[in-house]
């Protein structure tokens, strides 16, 4: 059993890299098309962002229709990047809205994907990967509970009495997107 158990992280973990390798190419030729411009966002706006994804996923996934090209799979993109963006924004502060050069962009995307992965991993542990026997419509759901628990902490200016933080629901999120990625990639 321990074997088995194993086994499936090792898989969590190269199927978790493949996902966010996608993920981060998209990011990097962005942010060489468009500078670093995601650094005017506040926290609101890359909530609101990661938001209209998660939205248009739901709808998707509730009508069965789509009219607009883009695939409900470059929406759980967009989310892990936001999400990103968001991370390196609570790390960078809104002091310093200067050009961050795509090196260093690349650094930052790579810390915070490293911290998050990192929890997926502990918490992987500990759920015995229970987001493999989930829908995809379920982790949409949690996506957007998450931003719903994000625009009140927002609207509290940060403050919680004893819920996690802002980047406690980014990681979440991201996560939860490269989760509905590889489930889908494995149908």
């Amino acid at each position: 059993m321990a074997n088995k158990k194993k086994k499936n992280m090792t898989n969590t973990n190269q199927q978790y890299d493949a996902v966010i390798t996608g993920c981060k190419d998209i990011f990097i030729k962005k942010s060489s098309d468009y500078g670093s411009s995601w650094r005017v966002l506040r926290p609101i706006s890359i909530t609101d962002q990661i938001y209209i994804k998660a939205k248009r996923i739901r709808t998707i996934q509730e009508s069965g229709q789509q009219k607009v090209v883009d695939d409900v799979m470059d929406e759980f993109r967009g989310i892990i990047n936001y999400s990103v963006i968001g991370l390196i924004q609570l790390q960078m502060g809104k002091d310093a809205i200067e050009e961050i050069p795509v090196t260093e962009v690349s650094t930052l995307y790579d810390a915070q994907v490293a911290a998050t992965k990192t929890l997926m991993q502990s918490k992987n542990h500990d759920y015995g990967e229970a987001w493999r026997g989930m829908s995809q419509e379920g982790l949409t759901d949690l996506i957007l509970q998450k931003l719903y628990r994000m625009k009140q902490i927002i609207r509290n200016d940060g403050l919680t009495l004893i819920s996690e933080g802002l980047d406690a629901n980014y990681m979440d999120m991201l996560n939860y997107a490269v989760f509905a990625l590889i489930l889908t990639s494995c149908e």
